[in-house]
């Protein structure tokens, strides 16, 4: 046990120095321009349809299971204002961060381990490349811009499947639904919680990287890093979450109506 913990401590260390190295490397030129917008790409363009698919689902289920429950008090009228606040204050963020480090830190973690274990990192760096900005901040630095993007079409997403469900369940309008949903939304509600997620993304991109960078043992190792990109960047991410609410919360109160 004393051993396990010590070196979850010496992990946990090496990857904040990993992280710290990042961010410094992030304003520093050369700037990789033309591959970190192949990054945003492949981590942003290509997880909408995902994103979208799982909002709107979200969105049609929730109203489902909240109709059921608020009807009883009389407060239907209410189910708008509690999906939409519900979805862009934490659902949102949140399942946009989980499905992104499903997707992409698996993703991350098993292309540089692979060119980890078949030396081509190394033949990039006797090329006179630094294999780190070029590889690594490139990828992070597309985490933090994609995230905030993606978590909007997840918000928006869950809120027209709310809409859709409460339009076909009590034949209301969209219209009416649009000005229940968000009358009651005020700034604080939309931009905090938002711009949470680039915390998410630099957690996500940080983690996966360094276990792809660092990765050994061959093909081993390369599904290693796969698996534990996902696993640790899932679970440091639902541990900051707790504290990333806890400080939204405090620098940003609910406002009384």
């Amino acid at each position: 046990m004393r051993s396990r913990i010590l070196n979850l401590l010496e992990t946990t260390g090496d990857v904040g120095i990993f992280g710290i190295r990042v961010v410094r490397n992030i304003f520093h030129a050369p700037f990789e321009i033309e591959e970190t917008g192949r990054q945003i790409l492949e981590i942003g363009t290509r997880s909408v349809p995902l994103i979208v698919a799982c909002g709107l689902a979200i969105g049609v289920v929730m109203s489902l299971h909240t109709r059921a429950s608020m009807t009883r008090f009389g407060a239907a009228s209410m189910i708008p204002a509690v999906l939409t606040i519900a979805m862009f204050r934490e659902l949102g963020p949140l399942v946009t961060g989980l499905l992104v480090s499903g997707r992409v830190g698996a993703g991350i973690g098993s292309e540089l381990a692979g060119m980890r274990v078949t030396e081509q990192v190394d033949a990039m760096e006797s090329l006179g490349v630094d294999s780190f900005k070029y590889l690594v901040v490139t990828r992070v630095a597309a985490c933090v811009v994609a995230l905030p993007v993606l978590t909007i079409l997840m918000d928006f997403a869950g809120s027209a499947g709310g809409m859709l469900a409460e339009m076909a369940v009590s034949h209301s309008s969209a219209r009416l639904y649009v000005h229940r949903a968000f009358a009651s939304m005020v700034w604080s509600d939309y931009i905090p919680t938002t711009l949470k997620t680039t915390v998410f993304g630099l957690l996500i991109g940080t983690i996966s990287c360094f276990l792809g960078y660092t990765a050994t043992q061959g093909a081993a190792g390369v599904g290693r890093a796969s698996t534990r990109s996902v696993v640790y960047s899932s679970l440091v991410l639902i541990l900051f979450n707790i504290i990333l609410v806890k400080l939204l919360l405090f620098w940003f109160p609910p406002q009384s109506q």
